[in-house]
């Protein structure tokens, strides 16, 4: 009972300490305390007593791994996840951020990189492809009835056969998977001539493992199926590096020997790939990337083209990049010998022009307009543009446009100009960058009033971000009484015609802005107290008027109870009066720039911003 009483003892340690046993030196120190425990009995004990029952817990042990059934000592298989991690990097796995120096994005990436673009690669057809070639482990179900009954699953040997009773061996490897079904009933039927019927399945298709090496985003070993193509298994590797792969040469190695060379240039405009069907061990090399010209501007296709030595000419560049209608004209910048080289070329001659690698190619719609459009806008009666040759005056197109004499004041006639109106948004560009820099150049002589330059710093910084967003019309003055200036148009000129109105518009710092009916015997002043007076913030000494033919003119008013003096321009219907904002001389070191930059603002765009 002894060898009993000790393995009781070494199970009583086992379950009772506190210890958990994670080295051979624990369990060797459990297996003496228990020996120990053994030769330290009651001496008048035999062996053939029972001892007393032990109180056995059982352990409370806390883990990772859970038994869920017994397998009768048969080996456990392990378990495995066999879904895709959706790119998800394992800890400590490198990542292509970790891998690749950071790269600005190209603004013309490769031609045929949109290959790449999706997750094709995840999309699999239903079925079996009828031209994947018979591999080694494929399976294939066969079922022969009538004389003779036979059904069974074989499986392809490493010699590419299968194995039929009393028919013997059946080569079917590289057999296209439609035509396993009549290449075995042909073999079966010379030697069951009659009353057999046969049908043959092809069941499962082995998966082959290919390598994709080169200049691509994960290279390494990738699985697939036989019939796969290539873009599958490049875009399974991320797909080709932008910067370092090449698109024209992309190799298929078996055994050390290129079998094919696919051209993703040839799939784009041809829809060619190499018919292969890959095998275990084949590689993808992805050469680097050739010699290539970047097609900035002008046409369809303006990305970066990769071209062989025997292809670097304009025309094989503009059979890709497709230049859009109308161009004429090709530019051309690059290297030659070590110096700076560009030319300016008509489309006909650059088809035969040379190019080397590194040139940088606009294609220009360079011709001369020689007739532009002309929009018509305001009260008219006819069409809303015209078509001019270039060179036409406004005289000659007012004469073709229609108007009704009771509704349109074609005395005041103006034009907007968009070359104008970026005129004027420039100097009130400069205009701002000017009070920017005083403003924050400004000098301090005490900490108080550095405070106060902060303040008004932010002030300031707010009416700048406002006043950028205004967009100047471009008005041109063009009429005075019944007098038209003949000017030159330019594209895209807007002649307005003004309807007749009775009208008078009040805006800017008043208390209510709106439209008052024109009185023949009323000033600024009366039209301004009529619109419930000034603000607190108004400018009182220097009024707005701008005129229906877009003249400016500036009025009085001194103070803010009128006089019967006060009001020095005569007012026509159609005039806007626009009070603008006053500012604050004790509050803002560059008031001057500030009341210069609110003038340019309410004269180009007709606003007043405060």
């Amino acid at each position: 009972m002894k060898p009993f009483f000790l393995l009781t003892t070494t199970l009583w340690l086992l379950l009772s300490t506190s210890v958990n046993a994670q080295s051979l030196a624990d369990l060797q120190q459990l297996r003496q305390q228990a020996q120990q425990s053994g030769q330290n009995s009651a001496p008048g004990q035999s062996q053939g007593q029972q001892t007393a029952p032990v109180n056995v817990a059982p352990m409370a042990l806390s883990g990772p791994r859970t038994i869920t059934s017994m397998n009768g000592g048969l080996p456990q298989n392990g378990q495995y996840y066999n879904e895709s991690r959706q790119g998800q990097p394992l800890p400590g796995e490198p990542t292509i951020d970790s891998v690749f120096p950071e790269q600005l994005p190209m603004e013309n990436p490769p031609y045929a990189a949109n290959l790449f673009i999706g997750g094709f690669e995840s999309e699999r057809a239903d079925g079996l492809n009828d031209n994947y070639l018979i591999a080694q482990g494929d399976k294939i179900s066969i079922w022969m009835w009538g004389a003779v009954n036979f059904a069974d699953v074989v499986t392809v040997d490493n010699q590419g056969n299968i194995f039929i009773p009393n028919i013997g061996p059946i080569h079917v490897a590289n057999t296209p998977a439609g035509s396993v079904n009549s290449r075995v009933t042909s073999r079966i039927k010379q030697v069951y001539t009659n009353d057999v019927s046969v049908y043959v399945n092809l069941l499962t298709s082995t998966p082959v493992s290919v390598f994709i090496t080169g200049p691509v985003l994960r290279p390494g070993q990738y699985a697939g199926q036989a019939s796969d193509s290539v873009l599958y298994f490049l875009k399974r590797a991320g797909g080709i590096d932008f910067q370092r792969g090449s698109f024209r040469k992309i190799d298929i190695k078996r055994q050390g020997e290129i079998i094919a060379t696919a051209d993703l240039y040839d799939f784009i405009k041809n829809g060619t790939l190499p018919d292969i069907s890959f095998k275990d061990g084949d590689v993808i090399m992805v050469r680097p990337v050739g010699a290539t010209i970047v097609v900035e501007t002008g046409a369809r296709n303006s990305f970066t083209f990769e071209f062989t030595d025997n292809e670097l000419d304009g025309n094989n560049l503009t059979e890709y990049a497709t230049p859009r209608d109308f161009v004429n004209q090709v530019s051309i910048a690059g290297v030659r010998k070590g110096n700076q080289f560009s030319r300016y070329l008509s489309l006909d001659a650059f088809s035969d022009f040379p190019l080397r690698a590194g040139d940088t190619v606009e294609y220009i719609d360079d011709h001369e307009q020689k007739v532009y459009r002309i929009n018509i806008q305001g009260s008219h009666t006819g069409p809303s543009q015209v078509m001019v040759d270039k060179g036409t005056r406004l005289q000659e197109v007012l004469t073709y446009i229609q108007v009704n004499q009771k509704l349109s004041d074609v005395d005041n006639i103006f034009l907007l100009r968009e070359s104008v109106a970026q005129q004027q948004k420039e100097i009130l560009d400069r205009s701002l960058k000017q009070l920017e820099r005083s403003i924050y150049t400004a000098p301090i002589s005490s900490t108080g009033e550095g405070g106060i330059r902060v303040q008004e710093a932010q002030l300031v910084s707010d009416f700048i971000a406002r006043a950028r967003e205004v967009e100047p019309l471009g008005k041109v003055v063009v009429s005075e009484g019944d007098q038209t200036a003949n000017v030159l148009l330019e594209p895209n000129d807007t002649v307005v015609i003004p309807a007749v109105t009775d009208l008078i518009q009040v805006g800017g710092e008043v208390m209510m802005p709106q439209a008052v009916v024109y009185n023949p015997e009323a000033t600024a002043a009366d039209y301004i107290a009529w619109s419930g007076g000034f603000t607190q913030r108004a400018d009182d000494e220097r009024i707005l008027v701008i005129r229906k033919n877009g003249l400016v003119e500036f009025d009085q008013i001194n103070g803010a109870v009128f006089d019967e003096d006060e009001g020095e321009i005569n007012l026509r219907p159609g005039d806007q009066v626009i009070v603008l904002p006053s500012i604050d001389v004790k509050s803002l070191q560059a008031v001057k720039d500030i009341t210069q930059i609110i003038y340019q603002i309410a004269v180009a765009a007709n606003v007043a911003l405060d």
